[in-house]
């Protein structure tokens, strides 16, 4: 086993100038991470100079047997935290050979709005925070549960330390190191309220990086808990009853929202997202139904609310916003599994492209 780790941290740059692309993609379901690597003949830090290259979409859910090539066209990098050196992990979107983007492409719709005059002239940063589950990989039950069984309530799990209360923070430590290697930007993680629960934040972050830097963190996050023997869990309910879902609450400022005068942009923003509610749940997550229950910090899926300070609303202000005249807001009606191109630019497009 030495000699396997010797070789997978083998530092190539003393032998060949050469190295090692991952190129990463968003299958079938929405949800899951697909990747292949191969080799470039030296270092790449800009994505327009890396080749596409293709994939068999019958295999993973896009494309049928008899017409089964998809295009990946690569649109952000990373470096690669796992073999290091000038390797790299390249976000990619997927087309059909004749240049369309196949259904399951959510980035170029999000890129479309991302480019509109309006929208670029806003500048409008994000925040994600993603929860998360880790659970254990032969039961299916979450990290540190007796099998079979349940914990303590609720309570002593919350950015929490100690054996009894903290599971995974091994994952999590090497999680957020993995991302900042890797030049993501994210900002902090957090034990969650419900045991095995863990949360990330990535931002802020502009436009469509938002997106990118999200789906990067969340395959490196696959990586690390592969490695570790754990299954990640993205599940907005992945237990019934009295415990906390996972969501990923989605905090949001325009240009015009962080300067003077910026708290009545705010409060005419929400109210363009009250008059969408429908559309804005329909494309929040799949389950999120199970999650949005007027319980556990949460607003009814039915209604559409916000306040300053408030967890159970849809649309929560924060006191240093209402106190500056100036600042962002949090959208915590987006589900743990929800698709960040999707949520950040109908964001946008709802508060700054809608004329009601």
């Amino acid at each position: 086993m030495s000699l396997l780790t010797d070789l997978i941290n083998l530092d190539l740059s003393g032998s060949t100038k050469k190295i090692i692309a991952e190129y990463i993609w968003i299958g079938g379901s929405g949800m899951d991470i697909r990747s292949k690597a191969r080799t470039l003949p030296g270092p790449v830090s800009d994505p327009s100079k890396l080749p596409k290259w293709n994939y068999d979409g019958s295999s993973t859910g896009q494309a049928p047997g008899e017409d089964s090539e998809v295009i990946l066209y690569p649109q952000a990098i990373f470096k690669d935290p796992f073999r290091r050196g000038n390797n790299i992990l390249v976000i990619c979107d997927t087309y059909t050979p004749g240049g369309e983007p196949i259904p399951t492409n959510k980035r170029a719709a999000a890129a479309k709005i991302f480019s509109h005059p309006d929208v670029v002239a806003e500048v409008p940063w994000y925040g994600i925070e993603q929860e998360y589950t880790l659970l254990q990989k032969d039961v299916q039950w979450p990290l540190g549960w007796p099998v079979g069984g349940y914990p303590g309530p609720q309570g002593p799990y919350y950015c929490a330390a100690g054996a009894d209360k903290a599971f995974g923070r091994d994952i999590v430590d090497s999680h957020y190191k993995a991302c900042l290697y890797a030049g993501i930007n994210i900002s902090g993680i957090n034990g969650e309220v419900m045991p095995g629960q863990w949360e990330f934040q990535v931002g802020p972050s502009v436009g469509i990086s938002a997106g990118d830097e999200l789906w990067a963190a969340r395959y490196i996050l696959e990586r690390i808990t592969e490695i570790a023997g754990v299954v990640l869990s993205f599940d907005p309910k992945p237990i019934q009853g009295d415990w906390n879902g996972a969501g990923a609450h989605t905090n949001y400022s325009t240009k015009s929202m962080r300067e003077d005068g910026g708290y009545e942009v705010i409060k005419k923003a929400i109210d363009k997202l009250g008059l969408r509610h429908k559309e804005h749940i329909a494309a929040y997550g799949e389950g999120n139904e199970r999650r949005l229950t007027g319980r556990h910090e949460t607003a009814d899926i039915n209604t559409f609310k916000w306040g300053v300070a408030n967890r159970g609303a849809s649309i929560r202000v924060g006191r240093e916003t209402e106190q500056a005249g100036k600042g962002y807001f949090e959208d915590r009606r987006p589900a743990s599994n929800m698709d960040p191109y999707i949520v950040t630019s109908m964001i946008a497009e709802t508060t700054i492209l809608l004329k009601p």
